[in-house]
């Protein structure tokens, strides 16, 4: 029998609540559900204090330069020591530079593997983008960081839950830039790389896709705004030529109604907020981030660091584990 090749948790900020999500799910048995090896990408001394956030004095067995076992009661671990902060200095919730390179490291130790097939996928515990930048890592985030070491131009960032399903067409910019930006080959694009990640990797055959205007009232017949008609009719009629079950534009306001009951597969949003309000009240817990578009899987936790949390124990692990989840369906 051919072994399965594992998924990879990035351990993400030391000082974020990454580390302590790990333990928790680790402790709790959560990790024993998934069929795939899970292996952290990380730094072992630091999983081993968030072990005693809850009572538990994890043991450490070295194998190598890298390979490490970390074992908490009858549960164990293997990680990839990448780093060797010293655990006095990383204070919870306090990030200082050396957490920013070790981020970077544990994102790029991953990718590589994946990228050379000697990992499923990657599942990415938060990061902090300042201080990776501080660092000398100059990427606004994991997604442009991935897209520019997979050589991939264009990514889409998905938020995805059980009932519902959100692509952007534009990400983190600010409301009056959107307009601005917006464009008929983007917008294309984004519905383009949603309709063959549903197919490829989610196994949907013909997705249903919802394209949101992005004025109310889909613009009213250019009362309050003509992007629908000079910039996004033109996309969807483009994508469908091309087969894609793309309809729209649908004034947000109504079209989620009937998109978390279950009538589109996704629905692609002009803009950041458009897309996550909906999708957090309905998964506030348990979303999950996918990057559209790359070489290799890629799910990530759908919350911040949480430095407020960090060392109390009490961050949720729903959202860890539906990405884990994500991901090992999406292998299959």
């Amino acid at each position: 029998m051919v072994a399965l090749k594992p998924l990879l948790i990035t351990m993400g900020d030391p000082a974020g609540v990454g580390p302590e999500l790990i333990i928790k799910a680790l402790l709790a048995g959560e990790l024993d559900r998934f069929e795939r090896p899970l292996q952290v990408v990380g730094d072992a001394a630091v999983l081993q204090r968030a072990a005693k956030v809850f009572d538990c004095e994890a043991e450490l067995e070295q194998h190598s330069h890298q390979d490490w076992t970390l074992t908490c009661g009858e549960r164990s671990l293997p990680v990839v020591n990448l780093s060797y902060l010293d655990e006095e200095k990383v204070e919870f919730g306090c990030p200082k530079l050396p957490c920013g390179r070790a981020m970077a490291d544990y994102i790029e130790w991953a990718v590589a593997r994946c990228l050379v097939g000697l990992a499923a996928g990657m599942v990415t515990c938060p990061i902090n983008k300042a201080i990776i930048n501080q660092a000398g890592v100059h990427f606004p985030g994991h997604t442009e960081l991935l897209a520019e070491r997979c050589g991939v131009e264009k990514v889409v960032m998905m938020l995805a839950g059980e009932k519902l399903k959100v692509s952007l067409v534009t990400t983190h910019l600010g409301l009056r830039d959107v307009s601005r930006v917006l464009n008929t080959a983007e917008i294309l694009q984004t519905i383009h790389i949603t309709d063959q990640s549903l197919r490829n990797q989610f196994g949907i055959a013909d997705p249903k896709l919802a394209v949101l205007s992005v004025n109310p009232h889909a613009g009213e017949s250019g009362l309050f705004g003509d992007e629908e008609e000079r910039l996004i009719a033109p996309a969807i009629e483009q994508a469908r030529s091309y087969g894609i079950n793309a309809s729209g534009p649908h004034s947000a306001d109504t079209l989620f109604h009937f998109a978390a009951k279950g009538e589109y597969d996704a629905v692609v949003c002009m803009y950041h907020d458009q897309g996550l309000i909906p999708l957090k009240l309905l998964h506030f817990d348990d979303g999950v981030n996918v990057t559209l578009g790359l070489p290799i899987i890629r799910t990530s936790v759908d919350h911040g660091t949480a430095y407020d949390l960090a060392g109390t124990g009490k961050a949720n692990t729903a959202s860890l584990i539906a990405a884990i989840k994500m991901a090992e369906e999406m292998t299959k």
